[in-house]
């Protein structure tokens, strides 16, 4: 209550709580701008740190692959049956490398969708130490941010399960891959029994290279052991009975034999000038290696010679053809009509 004899007058009370609130906004509105600028704004992240986790995190895979295998204690079981009538093998191996490789990846980059072959809520506290290797500063000079929500992260924790548990680990590989807008721009593949690791960055570089010469007339295809039945077949109808099909494990290895990789003397890598699949197959098998092969001026589509979108649903259902060079589409326009869905 006011002193008596002294009224308030509404006017200048009304004056005064505006004063008031205008020194407030003065003082705090730079804050609550902020603030709120900081709530609205997109998340980034750069894609050269995003290259270096993930060869990181296809190393620290790898070597749980290569223990368990070592250890013999696989623990294998089955996950169901592909198309073809395969059986879907899961292992220790798979298990522990998805839990190392999801963790590093979901830990640094937790605004990032990560996707992988595997499932399994065992949390690992593993985490990044912030450190870009030498071999990526030297090729990659400049960071590269991007909205996070635009990206998709594929990982194949183990391919090439099946020739795992029958210790033809040359096919092993553990693979990373970051897609953009569903467009493949980093891919790493990992070879854990051997130690190399092959990655390549769109537009900005690799560290491994296409062979200085590839045949087409005709060509070396290399296919998948589990359906080569039917796809030897496909490549004769296409090419002619004196092609050359090389029969192989893992996506990755496919893509690897495509270019100029050294191999050990004892156990060679084979060389391949096309690497085909005529039914369907996973984004996290072939995403590395269709970025690894753009970022080296080749190519992986369907079989129709469409592009691949590597976001949404896990599953590529038009087949693939992979090269190096400029033939791809005398490659495509080879091959038979035929329709993945029916096989």
């Amino acid at each position: 209550m006011a002193p008596m004899g002294i009224r308030l007058s509404p006017l200048g009370v009304a004056v005064f709580c505006l004063l008031g609130l205008g020194i407030i906004y003065h003082l705090y509105a730079g804050v609550i701008s902020n603030r709120l600028s900081a709530f609205r704004q997109v998340k980034k992240v750069d894609l050269r740190e995003l290259l270096a986790v993930s060869v990181e995190a296809a190393v620290l895979g790898g070597k749980e692959v290569k223990r368990v295998r070592n250890e013999n204690s696989l623990n294998e079981k089955s996950k169901g049956e592909t198309r073809e009538g395969a059986k879907e093998l899961l292992t220790t191996g798979d298990l522990q490398s998805h839990r190392k490789m999801f963790n590093l990846l979901s830990n640094t980059f937790p605004d990032v969708k990560v996707h992988s072959e595997e499932r399994d809520n065992a949390l690992d506290s593993v985490t990044w130490d912030k450190k870009i290797p030498a071999e990526i500063l030297e090729k990659v000079k400049e960071s590269t941010e991007v909205p996070a929500d635009s990206i998709t992260v594929w990982i194949d924790p183990l391919d090439a399960t099946q020739e795992y548990t029958e210790s033809l680990v040359k096919y092993v590989t553990t693979m990373v891959c970051v897609a953009v807008e569903g467009r493949p721009v980093i891919g790493v593949i990992h070879l854990p029994f051997t130690g190399l690791t092959a990655w390549g960055f769109v537009g900005q570089g690799s560290n491994v290279q296409a062979r200085s010469s590839y045949s087409y007339n005709p060509p070396k295809v290399i296919v998948s052991r589990s359906h080569s039945g039917e796809v030897k077949k496909f490549i004769q109808d296409a090419f002619g009975n004196s092609t050359t099909i090389i029969t192989a494990g893992g996506a990755g290895y496919k893509v690897l034999s495509l270019l100029d990789i050294a191999a050990s003397d004892s156990d060679p890598m084979d060389q391949a000038d096309v690497y085909v699949h005529i039914t369907f197959i996973k984004k996290w098998d072939i995403c590395a290696g269709a970025a690894l092969l753009k970022a080296l001026g080749g190519h992986m589509t369907t079989l129709k010679g469409e592009d691949i979108d590597y976001s949404g649903t896990p599953l590529n259902k038009g087949g693939l053809v992979a090269t190096i060079g400029e033939n791809h589409k005398f490659i495509i326009e080879k091959l038979p009509n035929w329709d993945p869905e029916k096989h």
